[in-house]
């Protein structure tokens, strides 16, 4: 086993650490989510954390961890009764995206349970994990209903497993970690709110400290034993320390002053629910233990709101987490207790560095510690502010220098974008195999079952029926004597299931001149926010190439950052010519290079125009050439018509029947007449030909 790197090198990250610490004081915290762009140490801090965690007593032979001085009464290992206990290191279980839900859960040998009515049952990543840690990696990549299993466990402490009236259940308590980078795709907000506490981390831009960081980390590559060895002080200080504040946990009250503190801060903040008020509750009393403490005070129910109420703030999917901290401090003010004569009420606090000082003693006696600053939670808060809002300019601007990418109008400023508006559901025809989610048909490991099939691999899903039926006719030449079916490998059979798939929506947007009109432009943008806020909420990847002037641009390749893609639209500027070709042709090639990637996944094309085309050598014909090809493939397409006036051309609703999809205005976008766009799409594209 490599020698992990330790977890007090760690250079910064004092709100990542002291999140991690925390819930090793107190799992009951329910776990942290870490947020932050890549090569920020996450990963590194979680399996450092492992190391230090107490040993744990575990019944000798259970396959789920049993404690022996307490052993679970249902554990299918059992019964323990009297059973050794022998010491090992607690567990650090990684789940990795691509995981089952077999290998999450455990799977039941179904064989045996029909023929022996045996429950043959080999456990999961969470039998594994109990009573130590289950790190997820990616988190936000991880299938929906493995998240949402991952979590009941996590609140439940057990893990059932149900399947064609044959039941399991096992003890399955664990500090959950999950670690995720923003710019690949949030997490929903339900899911969210399941995780205790959140950081958010960034890299340091002080120059000290990113030299140091490069210097420990060659160091540790260079001799990993040899660089352990000059940390193993300082980290089997601070395993006391988790030790003693675990010990001291049960003694720390919590006062009713604290208590209203809490419920008034998550009162103020609006958060949904009281999951944020129990969180609060606990992180501070962990917080109050690991300061050494038996009462809570008010930095400690400032530093729990600042780690469990901003992923909480959030009031729909484009709202970046965070939390107003001149709004906390009031909030507590308010709330606070009267004090006599400007007493300290706070007394001697035993540990200088205090709860909000990231958790851990000064490290500028460790060996080879530089002399760095220490960065405040709020410094390294790698939020992104909010656009300034431009602004308002007449429609007609002469006196603009024209834009340098090509002749025609002159370069607008960014139009902030209309409130968005609920959208109804754009459809790929047909019947996909792609990645769970909530807009098309497609083949799925959940949904109603359609049929069965021979199963390929291992059984996950059994056609209790068909496999009877498979299974009916051998009996005799079986020797079956008793009640007791007879079932063989060969008689089994796979249930085939039908649900909804996400798809790659791409959006091809008209940035030119002819868009450039501040209200159209404004009303634009809110309809494809619109649109990409319903692609968040049905799983879909997103892509946005706009096209002006002269050519086209990629400006968000395909992701699953819907959020990315918000903001790269409120910042979009428009002017110039119509490239529609150039906008098509790129949509073309991005498709082409998507379906080598992620072949299952089905796209939609929306096009978002007002159907004109100009500059260079015949620009219709180009552009209805262009349209031809995605017409060919089978792309399902939609071109969303933005021509207003009281002359309208109809240049898009063309472009959409080159396109071989559909078009609708902006109005019949906001209305209840496009609720036949869905049948529009399947009928203009699904007869004539497949879609790729």
């Amino acid at each position: 086993m490599s020698t992990p790197y330790p977890f007090t090198a760690i250079v910064g990250q004092d709100d990542l650490r002291l999140g991690l610490l925390l819930n090793a004081v107190s799992p009951a915290v329910g776990g942290v989510l870490v947020r932050g762009e890549k090569g920020t140490a996450k990963s590194t801090a979680v399996r450092a954390l492992a190391a230090l965690m107490p040993q744990v007593a575990v019944v000798e032979g259970c396959r789920f961890s049993c404690d022996p001085a307490a052993p679970d009464t249902a554990c299918p290992d059992g019964p323990h009764a009297s059973a050794d206990g022998v010491a090992r290191d607690a567990r650090m279980v990684e789940l990795p995206v691509g995981a089952s839900e077999d290998r999450l859960v455990g799977a039941l040998d179904i064989e045996r349970a029909l023929s022996e009515g045996v429950k043959a049952f080999e456990p999961g990543l969470l039998a594994d994990a109990h009573r130590g840690i289950l790190y997820v990696d990616e988190v936000n990549l991880l299938h929906d209903h493995l998240v949402d299993l991952l979590l009941d466990a996590a609140a439940m402490g057990a893990s059932y497993v149900e399947r064609e009236g044959v039941s399991v259940r096992h003890a399955a308590r664990f500090l959950l970690v999950g670690t995720m980078n923003p710019e690949e795709g949030e997490l929903r907000p339900q899911l969210l709110d399941r995780f205790g506490l959140t950081v958010e981390v960034a890299a340091s831009r002080d120059t000290d400290q990113r030299v140091e960081v490069v210097r420990r980390r060659l160091a540790y590559d260079d001799d990993p034993a040899g660089f352990a060895a000059k940390w193993a002080g300082e980290e089997a200080d601070l395993r006391d320390r988790i030790a003693a504040a675990r010990a001291l946990l049960p003694q720390v009250r919590l006062g009713d002053d604290a208590l209203r503190q809490i419920a008034a801060t998550c009162a103020a903040f609006e958060v949904d629910g009281m999951r944020a008020d129990i969180v609060m509750a606990r992180t501070a009393t962990a917080l109050a233990a690991w300061a050494g403490r038996e009462d809570v005070q008010e930095e400690d129910v400032r530093q729990a709101a600042l780690l469990a109420l901003p992923h909480r703030r959030r009031r729909n999917p484009f709202d970046a987490p965070g939390l107003d901290e001149d709004k906390l401090d009031q909030t507590l003010e308010q709330n606070s207790p009267p004090r006599d004569g400007g007493e300290d009420e706070g007394g001697d606090d035993p540990d200088p560095d205090g709860p909000g000082g990231g958790g851990l003693p000064p490290r500028g006696d460790g060996p080879d510690a530089p002399e760095t600053p220490e960065t405040s939670a709020s410094e390294q808060s790698d939020t992104p502010e909010a656009p300034q809002e431009q602004p308002e300019q007449p429609q007609e601007q002469p006196e603009q220098q024209p834009s340098p990418s090509g002749s025609g109008s002159p370069e607008q400023p960014a139009a902030r974008s209309a409130e968005p508006f609920r959208t109804k559901m754009l459809s790929v025809p047909g019947l996909g195999d792609g990645a769970a989610g909530r807009r098309s048909r497609a083949r799925t490991e959940h949904g109603r079952t359609t049929g069965s099939v021979r199963p390929r691999g291992a059984l996950t899903k059994l056609h209790l029926a068909a496999t009877v039926q498979a299974a009916a006719p051998h009996q005799h030449a079986r020797g079956r004597s008793g009640r007791g079916l007879v079932v063989r490998r060969d008689d089994l059979r796979q249930a085939t299931r039908e649900g909804r798939e996400g798809n790659l929506v791409l959006f091809v947007v008209d940035a030119s001149g002819s868009m450039a009109a501040r209200q159209r432009m404004s009303a634009v943008k809110g309809a494809v926010l619109s649109l990409l806020l319903d692609a968040y909420q049905r799983r879909d990847k997103v892509g946005l190439i706009t096209f002006r002037g002269k050519e086209a641009e990629v400006v968000l390749p395909p992701t699953s950052s819907v959020d990315a893609a918000a903001a790269r639209l409120e910042l979009l500027p428009t002017g110039g010519r119509t490239p529609l070709a150039a906008g098509l042709l790129k949509a073309h090639e991005v498709l082409r290079v998507e379906r080598l990637r992620d072949p299952s996944r089905r796209p939609l094309l929306v096009v978002v125009t007002d159907g004109r085309a100009t500059g260079g050598p015949e620009p219709v014909a180009l552009a209805g050439r262009a349209a031809r090809l995605h017409e060919v493939e089978g792309i399902a397409s939609v071109v969303v018509d933005c021509e207003s006036g009281m002359v309208r051309l109809g240049l898009a609703a063309e472009l959409a029947r080159e396109l071989g999809g559909t078009a609708v205005t902006l109005d019949e976008l906001r209305a209840d007449s496009i609720a036949g766009l869905v049948k529009d799409v399947q009928g203009a594209q699904g007869t004539s030909r497949k879609v790729a």
